[in-house]
């Protein structure tokens, strides 16, 4: 099931940053690159500062593929692509969940602290959508109050506790898919969102 749904959230994501390089005008292969770094860029880095090697669509190199043939096809189709925002956003919320419970895995197989692996769940999550804001230079949609990193991290927390508590696996993948997905769709329909810091140098004179 884990593998399926990593295999969707990979694809959406893919999809939905080919529409942003679209919207800025980016070349074809601008646009691969883009949906590249979206849709694995928080894979690779995880694995970076892990130390686990081979990077995972090293290892398997139809993901590269997958990326590329996905974002091509967001080309052909993106008038159809742009109007289904709604099922976006839920396979999105779903990739957030998904790939941060792949990232615990990859913590937990390393060996890292526990609080590491609930990180490298995050960065797993949320590093692609970071890169790809960077990239069409905008602030990241994470730093704008969204309850995204957020959602990756109680993911995260659930899980690894789950697991350390001697939970099955296969009840812990459910139970933090169910919890963190539900999170993440309330947050996008009722708009909920992180407080934000406000600091204005000319307000204060």
């Amino acid at each position: 099931m884990l593998t399926i749904a990593f295999y969707i959230a990979v694809t959406a994501e893919a999809m939905t940053a080919a529409l942003a390089a679209g919207r800025r005008n980016m070349d074809w292969f601008g646009v691969c690159l883009l949906a590249w770094v979206t849709a694995l860029g928080g894979g690779t880095i995880r694995d970076i500062l892990l130390d686990h090697y081979p990077l995972v669509w090293v290892e398997n190199p139809y993901l590269v593929l997958l990326v590329c043939g996905a974002a091509l096809a967001t080309i052909a189709l993106a008038r159809v692509v742009d109007k289904l925002r709604w099922p976006f956003l839920l396979l999105d919320a779903l990739g957030l969940v998904v790939f941060t419970i792949i990232g615990c895995n990859i913590g937990i197989e390393s060996g890292a602290h526990p609080i590491i692996v609930i990180v490298a769940g995050m960065i797993t999550g949320a590093a692609g959508g970071i890169l790809r804001d960077v990239l069409c230079n905008d602030i990241p949609l994470i730093f704008r109050g969204e309850l995204y990193a957020t959602v990756s991290i109680l993911t995260g927390v659930i899980y690894s506790l789950g697991l350390m508590a001697g939970l099955p696996v296969d009840l812990m993948v459910i139970v933090s898919i169910v919890i963190g997905f539900t999170l993440r769709v309330l947050a996008i329909a009722f708009k909920w969102e992180m407080p934000k810091f406000v600091y204005d140098r000319e307000m204060r004179k």
